[in-house]
């Protein structure tokens, strides 16, 4: 097991009301599989996926990552940088940057080894070998997100977390990037985490959840 939720609950203040976003969350991921979440807007899918990742921490509940209670962590920025790789709907590449600057950028942090053969093979891997010394506003927008998973698993992460990752894809670009998650599912043995509003992409979950009035259930 890489990761199991323990009566997580989150709660924001709005005013003089009390917003029970998440209400005793309990979830436990297996290595290698892909779990996808649906729900409708407000449902708290992102608030989800952001405790989960150690971006916002809850009101109660644990949150254990690889036998680690993450509260207990010391260096969280280190261990989100690591251990965990983030694809969000925008693909938030630094324009100023090559695509091959902007993929190594996790590991540049971590202060890691750029082994440049190993960064070819992933931009061919990816299909985008002639594109590596190319800048963002030079490609569509599905190659953009292409980009984005690139560094989102270029620390090698124990598991993706995608919030809407295929929300501002065209139909063919959407079913690409299934078919890239899939890969890197059965060959890289990847665990991916993917909040959904699309019924393609959910379908690809060995554990489908939605969540609504912050209960998640299995579907």
């Amino acid at each position: 097991m890489i990761l199991e939720i323990k009566n997580l609950s989150k709660s924001f203040i709005d005013g003089k009301k009390t917003l029970n976003v998440l209400k005793n969350i309990n979830l436990s991921i297996d290595q290698g599989s892909i779990i996808t979440i649906k729900g409708p807007s407000g449902s708290g899918k992102s608030t989800l996926l952001s405790l989960i990742g150690t971006l916002d921490k809850p009101n109660k509940g644990e949150v254990i990552f690889d036998n680690e209670n993450i509260d207990l962590i010391e260096d969280l920025n280190r261990f989100r940088n690591d251990k965990i790789g983030y694809i969000f709907q925008s693909h938030n590449l630094i324009s100023e940057l090559s695509l091959k600057e902007n993929v190594i950028l996790p590991r540049e942090i971590s202060r890691k080894k750029v082994d440049h053969q190993e960064i070819k093979d992933l931009f061919q891997f990816f299909e985008l070998d002639d594109r590596m010394h190319s800048y963002p506003n030079d490609l569509s927008g599905g190659e953009k997100q292409r980009v984005s998973v690139m560094r989102a698993i270029i620390n090698q992460p124990s598991i993706v977390i995608a919030d809407e990752p295929t929300g501002n894809l065209d139909q063919m670009n959407v079913f690409k990037m299934i078919d890239l998650f899939k890969k890197l599912n059965n060959e890289h043995n990847l665990t991916f985490i993917i909040a959904t509003h699309d019924n393609e992409v959910f379908s690809i979950g060995d554990i489908k959840l939605q969540l609504k009035e912050g209960y998640l259930k299995n579907i």
